[in-house]
């Protein structure tokens, strides 16, 4: 069948860790044509959807060896499948191709994710459907909130709101002498509002990316920031290393497992740190490698059993 992969230029990707590349060779390996597109490439056209795409196809499943065909037009109601596999920024040139995608029949083509369930899904925000398992969190654009929670819990970390990979991430203080110059860089820099979590101090230890496929936990691994840093997301600096999926772990997973449902959230990647739910990552979730290469779990086969 053929199948279609909405991401990123492959100049950009970095075939030893993405997961997007992992998902293709399984695919492959199954016997699918895989097309790839970038979500500029896409249009409308007579009420339909289409975009600009290549065949890509490695050579004996080896993920640096592949050749693309030249680019052509397709119609995505074509694709037995599409994934979603671009990266944030959360942006109006995302949320666009999001309304796109919703052009293509569902009877027809199944997307994962569903493109509305991600855009009503904010990765930041979506924790707050479960305040029980989330740590001390606001979402403001107020100076005065901000020293107010430093008040309450000494530390913070304070990051973009649709940002991702770590980027722009900071550990704040009430004590902080760059305080002020930190908030107005938020204030100036984004137009909506940002985020500000309670400093756990259990991320010293890493925190646990764990990997859900149609609601249910299917691999973990834990990521441990580089020295002097709180930022675990490898691509920044983190390394990672074996884990598996706690009790704990298991009851958040369980909690949030029918709303992801719900969603037609199918591919879902979750962050713990400690005992508490951190993020909801609902775009294009990632670990796939290391989780196989520490755990043998290979997720990406998970995944194609679950969709054939």
């Amino acid at each position: 069948m053929s199948v279609a992969f909405q991401m990123d230029s492959l100049s950009k990707i970095n075939f030893k860790t993405d997961s997007t590349i992992s998902l293709i060779i399984e695919s492959q390996f199954r016997g699918n044509t895989n097309y790839i597109y970038s979500p500029d490439s896409m249009f409308i056209e007579n009420n339909e959807a289409f975009a600009v795409a290549q065949i890509i196809k490695f050579n004996k499943n080896n993920d640096n060896d592949y050749k693309c065909t030249v680019s052509k037009i397709i119609k995505l109601s074509n694709m037995k499948t599409i994934f979603i596999r671009q990266d944030p920024p959360y942006n109006m040139a995302y949320i666009t191709s999001l309304h796109i995608l919703e052009l293509v029949d569902s009877k027809k083509t199944q997307i994962i994710n569903d493109p509305a369930g991600i855009r009503n899904s904010p990765e930041k925000i979506l924790i707050f459907k479960f305040p029980k398992l989330i740590p001390p969190t606001i979402v403001t654009r107020s100076k005065n909130q901000i020293i107010q929670f430093l008040e309450k819990y000494n530390k913070a970390v304070i990051k973009p709101l649709y940002g991702n990979g770590g980027d722009s991430v900071f550990l704040i203080s009430k004590k902080d002498l760059n305080l002020n110059q930190i908030i107005e860089s938020f204030l100036t820099s984004d137009k909506e509002q940002f985020i500000v979590q309670k400093y756990l101090a259990e991320i010293t230890n890493g925190d646990k990316r764990i990997i859900l496929v149609d609601g249910k936990p299917v691999g973990a691994i834990a990521r441990v920031p580089g020295k002097n840093d709180i930022r675990s997301n490898i691509h920044v600096g983190g390394t990672a290393k074996k884990t598996s999926i706690s009790k704990s772990d298991k009851i958040i997973c369980d909690a949030i497992g029918p709303e992801l449902k719900k969603r037609k959230l199918f591919f879902v990647g979750i962050d713990i740190i400690g005992k508490y739910l951190t993020e909801i990552n609902v775009t294009s979730p990632t670990c796939i490698k290391e989780i196989k290469k520490f755990s043998k779990i290979d997720i990406a086969k998970i995944i194609w059993d679950k969709l054939n």
